[in-house]
């Protein structure tokens, strides 16, 4: 009786909730560590966290401008298949799929179900089978909620976002407080340039940009943004400045109150903040964090099932998930898709090992996004876009990304040398399938699964 299509729901509110609420999840309370570890001084690690931030801010400017010129939803595959063409972008989205999605959301799952035992456990660390265990429920439980209505996907998120902030909060306050008190003795030889390694720095980088990852998501759900000419852009400048400052200060917060040895050796950075200030809350404030990666996993889902559904649209992946459920009006096979290959994971990976495993393939598509907006302004001088930034931004932007990925086959050879071999297995799969019509089989499968699912094709295009 109705039009079958994904509707504008996402308001300026929503869109800034989007942000913050996938930009504050595990990463601010994982990273310090891995961070610390790769930098190797107190000060030099502040720097890499004031770095990242402003290198963040120049990636989220060039993708605003991005969603500005190209109307489409789908991030970063888009951008890449709309300015360097379908081979890069299908590669993208193979590597997306098979590793870098799954392994960034196993990340913040397993961070979701150690923050949330850590208070029934403390002062051991919980049992690893019991934190996979929750991990998973909590994945699954937000996988039904973005299956069953974006409405109250959008809700969740906007509540998250404030309990993000609110967590963030209860570990700055203390800490300035220590250190307006004059405890500055963990800021003693902050610049120690013995414990520097210069080719461990794209490791402590990957780890920043981890925490900040998140900047781009509004690229993802651009055809269901209200008002994407002038949300987009300030909800991208708001957002990021927000967290800038909130790490910047996050993180000294930490230094004051536990010194390097102690960040090296927590497994669970906030937890051991808030033992050491803060007894009173040592039940609170874990269960805060968890709830912020819970936000996360949420917007994760939310937004990568959109590059599925643009995708599938585009013919470089299945026609099942380009459909939309018939009451539900969501995109339900692609947020489906995801949870046996993230179950794997969590079931058998390791935080710090899988954040080095996907964070080369995602840098290289995102430099390779940013390439494509200088692509696109040559060959399209005649194009009006509402927001535009100064070409320095995504120049210096590329070439820092790419920089990095190079610099970090030195840094982590076997991981990134994994990462890679899965970019590249992209090659034949798409020379072999893409470019072929699908068999009848294919076509029955896919409308028996159409029949069980209740879902159809998108009857009109909005963008």
């Amino acid at each position: 009786e109705e039009a079958i299509f994904l509707r504008k729901k996402i308001t300026l509110l929503r869109a800034f909730s989007l942000l913050i609420g996938s930009m504050v999840g595990s990463g601010i309370f994982i990273s310090p560590k891995g961070v610390l570890k790769n930098s190797g001084s107190v000060g030099f690690s502040l720097v890499v966290w004031f770095a990242c931030g402003l290198l963040s801010m120049f990636g989220a400017l060039c993708y605003a401008e991005l969603g500005t010129r190209i109307t489409k939803s789908g991030g970063h595959y888009i951008y890449i298949l709309e300015t360097l063409g379908p081979l890069p972008s299908f590669l993208f989205l193979w590597a997306e799929f098979f590793a870098i999605r799954p392994a960034n959301s196993a990340v913040v799952s397993l961070a979701f179900g150690r923050y949330m035992l850590e208070p029934f456990f403390a002062p051991c660390a919980a049992p690893v089978p019991a934190v996979k265990l929750v991990s998973l429920l909590g994945y699954y439980m937000v996988l039904t909620l973005n299956s069953w209505s974006v409405t109250w996907s959008a809700r969740l998120q906007t509540a998250l976002s404030i309990i993000k902030l609110l967590a963030l909060a209860l570990i700055i306050v203390p800490g300035m407080m220590l250190l307006a008190q004059g405890h500055t003795e963990n800021f003693q030889d902050a610049f120690d340039r013995q414990s520097l390694v210069l080719d461990k720095l794209p490791l402590a980088f990957y780890a920043g940009m981890f925490a900040y990852s998140g900047w781009f998501q509004t690229s993802f759900v651009r055809e269901e943004l209200v008002r994407p000419e002038r949300n987009i852009p300030l909800a991208v400048i708001v957002s990021v400045i927000t967290v800038i400052v909130g790490y910047m200060l996050t993180n000294i917060s930490y230094y004051t109150v536990l010194g390097t040895q102690d960040v090296l050796a927590s497994p669970a950075v906030a937890v051991s903040f808030v033992q050491r200030a803060f007894k009173s809350l040592i039940s609170v404030v874990p269960v805060l964090v968890a709830l912020s990666c819970f936000g996360t996993m949420n917007g994760g889902i939310f937004t990568f099932s959109r590059t599925l559904f643009v995708a599938s649209r585009e013919g470089q992946w299945p026609p099942l998930f380009s459909m939309i459920h018939i009451r539900r009006h969501t995109p339900l096979p692609a947020v489906m898709l995801m949870f046996p290959l993230v179950t794997a994971m969590v079931c058998i990976g390791d935080i710090y090992h899988l954040m080095n495993f996907f964070s080369f393939s995602r840098w290289l598509f995102i430099g390779l996004a940013t390439l494509g907006l200088i692509v696109h302004r040559h060959r399209h001088p005649e194009l009006h876009s509402p927001f535009k930034v100064p070409l320095f931004v995504p120049v210096s932007f590329t070439i820092i990304c790419l920089f990095t990925v190079a610099m970090s086959f030195y840094s982590d050879p076997v991981n990134i040398s994994i990462g890679c071999t899965m970019v590249l297995s992209g090659f034949p799969v798409y020379y072999l399938i893409i470019h072929r019509q699908m068999s009848s089989r294919c076509h029955y499968l896919t409308h028996k699964l159409q029949l069980l699912l209740e879902v159809v094709q998108q009857e009109i295009k909005t963008y």
